[in-house]
């Protein structure tokens, strides 16, 4: 379904005669353009509405010729008002037909959840999407693969922001945990602490809208023996197991009844079963992905509008004490025939890792109780020098 389609189905449940975003993952996700100019506001500086004939942009004056000349499909009209007149939810709510519906504070102007018409990805989105995830990817490992014990978390960080920034990537989350750390938080913002004998890196990366999640580890021979090293793998390995599990219920249950507390409910099984049983009470366990780090979050009680859809990228990241597996993945019922056989899991097909770049260590996993093999990331250990 088109999000034409989507948008027209909307108004027509809802009795509109227009929907408006100034938000920017929903204002990305309908005009392929950024409405950003300060990172800390809700809304950006532009909204888009649609109502049943074709989209219009409302923005200030001082926006207006950037935005048309720089950001927005020629087929898009701009309407601006003077900036020292009027706030942008006023404009909107000036302009718009009644009744209408608005994701941010427009007079008058009903409220709208962005996030369910968000679902399920698009064809246009899906390709956006797989060079997001590679290319995150590649910035990521690049960075890891350079790791040295005495780096400290805080230089990780700018590093990473740095490789993701070339590509044109920003990174609203970049978590880097030494083995301290790592082992005592489940988000290890970053510090001046030195890695030590391992070290979590975590980014959410966002570009266009789209928002793609991962996670590498990285371990350090000539800090850890034989005996830790071995610890920390299988920790890892219960992780990805977890991981797994939730992919492979989350294709079982798009095919029924789409409820993401299903799911929720297999990983708990799953992390049972590998004998961590509470964990999953110490960190949430992710969800959807698409134009937000994460469209929902699985939990044992969720909100109705929350669904689990194909195709759709979705983040699941279980942790084990020190030890986290997370990658975006885009499930769908099936893959096709375009598919390189990389890409496809060894259980028949539907899960295709974004965020992959071929080049790092990975082990088939299977999941528990439930059809699905998947190449989950190693931990990649760093040999001595002298090796």
């Amino acid at each position: 379904m088109t999000k034409q389609k989507r948008l027209d189905g909307y108004l027509a449940e809802n009795d509109l005669e227009a929907v408006w975003f100034a938000r920017p993952n929903s204002f990305a996700w309908l005009t392929g353009a950024s409405n950003v100019v300060d990172r800390e506001g809700d809304a950006g500086v532009a909204a888009v509405g649609y109502d049943g004939d074709g989209l219009e942009v409302v923005t200030n004056n001082i926006e207006a010729d950037r935005l048309r000349d720089e950001e927005l499909p020629e087929d898009v009209p701009v309407t601006e008002f003077d900036w020292h007149r009027q706030s942008l939810g006023e404009a909107v709510a000036d302009r718009s037909p009644d009744p209408a519906a608005a994701d941010f504070d427009a007079p008058g102007l009903q409220s709208v959840d962005a996030s369910p018409l968000r679902q399920p990805l698009t064809d246009e989105d899906i390709e956006k999407y797989r060079d997001l995830g590679r290319e995150t990817a590649e910035a990521v490992e690049a960075v890891c693969r350079e790791l040295q014990p005495g780096d400290t978390e805080s230089e990780v960080a700018s590093a990473l922001r740095v490789a993701l920034s070339a590509r044109g990537i920003e990174a609203p989350v970049a978590l880097v945990g030494g083995a301290e750390r790592a082992g005592k938080y489940r988000h290890y913002t970053p510090t001046d602490a030195e890695l030590g004998e391992y070290a979590l890196v975590s980014v959410t990366a966002e570009r266009h809208g789209l928002h793609a999640s991962t996670t590498r580890t990285v371990a350090f021979e000539s800090e850890m023996d034989d005996a830790a090293l071995n610890e920390l793998g299988e920790r890892h390995h219960a992780a990805r197991i977890v991981e797994v599990t939730a992919l492979g219920a989350t294709r079982a249950i798009s095919g029924l009844s789409g409820d993401p507390t299903s799911v929720f409910q297999a990983v708990q099984a799953a992390y049972e079963h590998l004998g961590h049983a509470d964990e999953w009470e110490r960190h949430h366990q992710g969800g959807a992905a698409g134009y937000a780090g994460r469209e929902w979050i699985a939990a044992p009680e969720m909100a109705e509008s929350a669904a689990i859809t194909t195709p759709m990228a979705y983040a699941w990241n279980p942790t084990v004490q020190g030890a986290k597996s997370e990658d975006t993945v885009l499930v769908t019922e099936d893959v096709s025939e375009s598919d390189s056989e990389a890409r496809r899991s060894e259980s028949g097909g539907g899960f295709e890792v974004l965020t992959d770049t071929g080049r790092w260590p990975t082990t088939a996993v299977d999941a528990y109780d439930y059809d699905a093999v998947i190449e989950r990331p190693d931990v990649l250990v760093q040999e001595d020098d002298g090796d």
